[in-house]
């Protein structure tokens, strides 16, 4: 953090004027804290404003190098200070940190004068109250970010649901019984495109001799929260249905969710069979869904699955591996198989996906296997989670603050100790992470590390990981 001068020519003239330590007595009646440092940089007297000093010990500092009370990180703005003020008579401001005993480091803003006798006056400002701040606002930021996301994932889900719903879904506003929004089925119970119920007053398709009884049912839910279920009458002999509805609030709206389910079909158009419903779900479902056989060779894809690999067509995967997009060639889908044939299912593991195009991302994969006379099939349910923000899986939280702890070293310890540590903390955090994908099979772990099998023990003895020694001595044999 850097500013320009705050003293001016003839303020600055008239301090350095002064006595070195009468004049940074002076100055702590407007700052924290007040330094005179000798050409050697040797701080000689300190001054502080209030009771306590802003920086433990700070009345300690006499007779030492003002170099040596800061962090390491800190010691050329300290230098650059100096210089400055030698050579030129004052400087900008510059953050610097002075550890402290007792936790995180103290931040504080210097400016430096020459004084006459060629001395240094250090002028400085404690920023722990401005730190303090700038971490709320952006602890702050981030619980937006996360309550933003939570909401549209939420959201999402209450699009996916109401439009997917068989029954009749319409939303009304208690106030003006004008609907605000309507489900696909809505729109099909009605014979109206669901962007042009909206707004249309409420009860709509019904027979005549049946509007008092909705009305009853709406108003009964206005006052208990829930009614239903009432025998409606569709108008133009369309059938039945079964009615209900309850009462929510809503961005200062009291609002009604009214629910048609049919209760006789009319004999209009051809029946749709449960399976021919499932396939067409599975097809427009957000989650990618994978059919293959024994081999891993896709015979189903829906669409989801086709844009993850960014292609345009169920024929372009078809025959071809699942391999060639999931996971590393060769070892993810390996894995996946022999797991599935040995216990026939495969519950939420991590995997990567790539695309045709160079598009890459993360994804949580499931499967399960489905044997059958002609041979077994398995069945891949796949999750695009690379975007995802609010929810992060616990051994990546782990992680995270581990290596958020390693970060607080910073400026305490060397920077090739720092990355040792941190790269054995991951190394460590990937093994344990791949054992438990393979369900402790070392040699499968190895494959999908890419490692061979005795580099892997090697690595398990060293992180103190349970079996390395077994393995080895086995592989010997």
């Amino acid at each position: 953090m850097e500013s320009r001068d705050r003293f001016t020519p003839d303020s600055r003239a008239e301090l350095t004027g002064l006595a070195p330590e009468a004049a940074a007595k002076l100055i702590t009646a407007t700052s924290e804290v007040a330094l005179v440092v000798d050409r050697e940089g040797v701080i000689r007297h300190v001054s502080f404003s209030g009771a306590e000093a802003p920086v433990a010990g700070a009345e300690e500092w006499v007779g030492k190098a003002w170099i040596d009370t800061v962090t390491i990180e800190s010691r050329p703005k300290i230098e650059g200070l100096l210089r400055e003020a030698t050579s030129g008579g004052s400087t900008r401001r510059r953050q610097v940190n002075h550890p402290s005993r007792t936790g995180a480091d103290i931040p504080v803003a210097y400016n430096a004068v020459r004084a006459e006798d060629g001395s240094v006056i250090a002028v400085g400002r404690d920023l722990r109250a401005i730190s303090s701040l700038q971490q709320r606002l952006v602890d702050t930021q981030q619980a937006m970010e996360r309550d933003y996301w939570k909401l549209r994932h939420v959201e999402t889900r209450y699009r996916l649901l109401f439009q997917l719903s068989t029954d009749a879904i319409v939303v009304v506003d208690a106030d003006t019984m004008k609907i605000v929004d309507a489900s696909n089925s809505a729109a099909r119970l009605f014979d109206i495109s669901a962007d042009k119920l909206v707004g249309r007053p409420f009860p709509l398709g019904i027979a005549a001799d049946q509007t008092r009884a909705m009305e009853d049912l709406l108003a009964a839910a206005r006052t208990t929260g829930h009614a239903g279920d009432v025998r409606i009458q569709l108008a133009e002999g369309r059938g039945e249905t079964l009615a209900s509805a309850s009462c929510f609030r809503q961005e200062n709206m009291t609002l009604l969710l009214v629910r048609l389910a049919r209760f006789s079909s009319p004999a209009i158009g051809p029946t749709v069979s449960t399976r021919d419903l499932l396939l067409e779900l599975v097809g427009r479902a957000p989650d990618a869904f994978v059919l293959t056989d024994e081999e891993g060779d896709i015979v189903y894809a829906n669409r989801a699955f086709l844009d993850l690999v960014q292609l345009g067509s169920e024929e372009q995967v078809k025959g071809r591996s699942l391999g060639n997009w999931v996971g590393r060639p060769g070892a993810d889908l390996s894995v996946f198989l022999t797991t599935l044939k040995k216990h026939h299912v495969v519950r939420v593991a991590t995997s990567g996906i790539r695309g045709e195009l160079g598009l890459s991302t993360e994804i949580e994969i499931s499967a399960v296997m489905m044997p059958g006379d002609s041979g077994s099939t398995m069945g891949f349910v796949m999750r695009d989670v690379g975007r995802r923000v609010a929810t992060v899986p616990h051994g990546a939280r782990d992680l995270t603050k581990a290596v958020e702890d390693l970060t607080g070293l910073v400026g305490r310890v060397s920077l090739p100790t720092l990355v040792k540590d941190t790269t054995d903390l991951v190394e460590r955090h990937f093994i344990e992470a791949a054992l438990e994908l393979t369900g402790d099979n070392r040699t499968t772990a190895a494959e999908v590390l890419g490692l061979s099998r005795q580099t892997l023990y090697v690595k398990l003895r060293r992180h103190g990981l349970s079996g390395g020694d077994v393995d080895t001595a086995a592989e010997a044999s």
